[in-house]
């Protein structure tokens, strides 16, 4: 059925109100002009960094759309790959544009250096020629080739809308998808005080200049990998989606859900993390997990790492969280949100909202996010200059910093367009400032951030964040299509039993 709605799709006619091509996106009511224009601006900038011979995005380009990275990550090509797809679900590019683009990137995918023994993809290739780069570009410095389990998850997760979205592609798409095994990122002993197994964040396979954990692959082909010493232990992460994956191809087991933490433990020997945590633990299939939470202005919440958008909300553009985890991801997502919004809003004072990782407005790439929203204590700041909060951990340290005079906000488009699902109209509104009152819109969309005091723009455009933008808007304007092409019947029936037996402790508390 999903591939017959695919063909109706892609030959331009609208199926049940809910998915519709030729410039008239829908969903549910009259086609949304701001959205449509933010969509074809963002695509612009998308197929400005997109090599015509390889169908290989480059990392970034300048604001005026030249100057194009010479390096590419799995992550991007994902990216692109369901961007194109959106490009076409929403007209702005014809069906067999889209198809031809398509083909293109599969098969310069199918020529593309990987692992042998785990099929999976190398984290930077050149995009003009396909080839893994052993040095760095810009610099000349020597490059290490790694497996990264999150990068791969996302190029992965795109072959499977390919498959669905475009059927003659199909059998390719899904070639490249099967032979990619997941297994080899999940480490079953777990990450230490968890209790059940857990991904690793990648691997090596010739011992690293750094620190690494030499092991037979966790795959069982007998191959030796030199793993990363952290795992992906946090739930609420974008490494996620690699998890999702493994799950639905039964490459690693449902109780991989149980192997992360929701927060650090209570108690002072945990003191470092952004708060103490409250919470209770719950058993799940024998597995006891401690389901904690943060607070803000009297929200509670699973917090994520460093306090930033992308990494609650990323997985939720393609796999339906809300729908399939009803007593966690329902509750926790619009909870994020409205701790992004009240930050940037009314504590920090900004008048704008929205903080991921992006584009530094003054030069380079930095992390930005809500400090008091993430597990790291020295975590993502919202503001150029790195204001820390540190507030009481009740019985163990007293804040040094409870109620800090923040500085240059710098805000990140592509994080309220993830909010989208959640708070439509306000992050219409955010939008909206950012672009006419911080002039923080070009060529190909919004600029990748924006330092709202000093009005400070980065004039540049990342693949990966014009690619979550791409997402954000065919979702809204399509009903979820890219849902509903990632999702099949294996999938639902492995992984939805699973998300629906996690209850989080999430809750929308009235404004203390």
């Amino acid at each position: 059925m999903k591939r017959i709605l695919a063909t109706i799709v892609a030959a331009g006619i609208a199926l049940g109100g809910s998915v519709a091509t030729g410039g008239a996106a829908i969903a549910g009511g009259p086609k949304d002009d701001t959205l449509e224009r933010y969509a074809r601006d963002t695509w612009t900038s998308l197929d400005a960094m997109t090599d015509e011979d390889t169908g290989l995005p480059s990392d970034n380009i300048e604001g005026d759309l030249t100057g194009a990275s010479a390096y590419t990550s799995p992550t991007n090509i994902g990216g692109y790959l369901w961007s194109t797809v959106t490009a076409r679900d929403l007209g702005i590019i014809s069906a067999d544009d889209a198809r031809d683009r398509i083909a293109t990137t599969l098969a310069t995918l199918g020529t593309l250096e990987r692992n042998t023994a785990s099929g999976m993809f190398y984290n930077w290739y050149d995009p003009a020629t396909g080839a893994k780069l052993t040095t760095w570009p810009d610099s000349g410095d020597l490059v290490e080739p790694f497996l990264s389990t999150v990068d791969n998850g996302w190029l992965a997760a795109a072959l499977r809308i390919v498959r669905e979205a475009e059927p003659s592609l199909a059998d390719q798409a899904d070639e490249l998808y099967r032979s990619m095994d997941f297994a080899a990122f999940f480490n079953p002993e777990g990450a230490p005080g968890l209790p059940a197994g857990t991904n690793r964040g990648g691997f090596w396979e010739v011992a690293p200049a750094g620190c690494s954990v030499a092991a037979p692959m966790y795959n069982g082909s007998g191959a030796e990998a030199f793993y990363t010493c952290h795992h992906y232990d946090t739930t609420v992460s974008e490494s996620r989606i690699a998890t999702y994956l493994g799950i639905a191809n039964g490459s690693i087991p449902p109780t991989a859900l149980y192997g992360t933490h929701r927060t650090m433990p209570p108690g002072c020997d945990w003191a470092w993390q952004e708060q103490l945590p409250t919470g209770t633990v719950r058993t799940y299939q024998g597995f006891d997990v401690w389901e904690g939470v943060y607070t803000y202005r009297g929200m509670s919440f699973v917090p994520s790492w460093g306090g930033s958008m992308f990494e609650s909300l990323m997985p939720d553009l393609l796999v339906p969280e809300t729908k399939w985890g009803a007593r966690s991801w329902r509750l926790n997502h619009p909870i994020t949100v409205e701790v992004q919004k009240q930050h940037g809003l009314d504590d920090a004072g900004y008048g704008y909202w929205g903080f991921s990782p992006a584009s530094n407005p003054f030069g380079g790439y930095a992390e930005y996010g809500v400090d008091l929203a993430g597990m790291r204590s020295d975590g993502y700041m919202s503001d150029a200059e790195k204001t820390d909060v540190d507030i009481d951990r009740p019985g163990c340290t007293v804040g040094a910093n409870p109620d800090p005079q923040f500085g240059d906000g710098v805000v990140t488009p592509h994080a309220s367009f993830l909010a989208l699902p959640y708070d439509r109209d306000g992050v219409l509104a955010n939008l909206a400032g950012i672009e006419e009152d911080l002039a923080g819109y070009g060529p190909g969309g919004f600029y990748d951030s924006v330092a709202v005091g000093s009005g400070t723009v980065a004039e540049r455009y990342l693949s990966l964040d014009q690619s979550m933008i791409m997402a954000a808007i065919g979702n809204e304007l399509t009903g979820d299509s890219l849902k509903q092409y990632f999702v099949d019947k294996e999938m639902e029936k492995r992984l939805r039993p699973a998300m629906a037996a996690q209850v989080f402790g999430s809750e929308w508390k009235a404004h203390e």
